[in-house]
């Protein structure tokens, strides 16, 4: 099977925060941020494995700081690492002042997606290598995060998790 490099999924998302997508401190809703996220990730898992993908879960989200009305919201989306048949999406949100033009980073999301054929059967993912330091760094934190994952959905033994064990030894 072919590997491939996290930038040949690379899905960069933009949108406006408008009236409807506030709640009534003027903030940009958490729903509204997870749905264009679940999105964005979306397009990622399937550019890298050219295949329908499921959203598998959301391992996690972090809402760093608000986001305002009338900002311009950026997403960053790449596959982190890609397992049998399963990948995990790193997504980078970030905000642009529409008057200065500062844009700042402000949150935060690891998806993970599962191809499947016309039955919802699991079907298998490319490869991927990293290249950068931080395409490194998350795709080593990606095993570490699905091991984890494994242990508290009891489909893993603790002993078994090599990458786990190996942060407190």
């Amino acid at each position: 099977m072919q590997t491939k490099k996290p930038s040949d999924s690379l899905t960069i998302m933009t949108e406006i925060v408008l009236p409807n997508d506030t709640n009534s401190l003027g903030n940009l809703m958490g729903g509204r941020l997870l749905h264009w996220m679940d999105i964005c990730a979306a397009m990622t898992a399937h550019r890298h494995c050219k295949r329908v993908v499921v959203t598998a879960s959301v391992n996690n989200v972090s809402f760093d700081m608000p986001i305002k009305l009338s900002s311009i919201v950026t997403l960053h989306a790449k596959v982190s690492r890609a397992f049998s048949t399963s990948m995990e999406i790193f997504i980078d949100v970030w905000i642009e002042d529409p008057v200065t033009g500062v844009k700042k980073k402000c949150n935060e999301a690891i998806y993970t997606f599962v191809a499947v054929d016309q039955h919802g059967a699991p079907l298998p993912v490319p490869n991927l290598t990293p290249e950068t330091e931080q395409e490194k760094q998350r795709f080593d934190g990606a095993l570490r995060r699905r091991q984890l994952s494994l242990i508290l959905a009891g489909k893993m033994k603790p002993q078994d998790a090599t990458e786990l064990k190996a942060l407190f030894v």
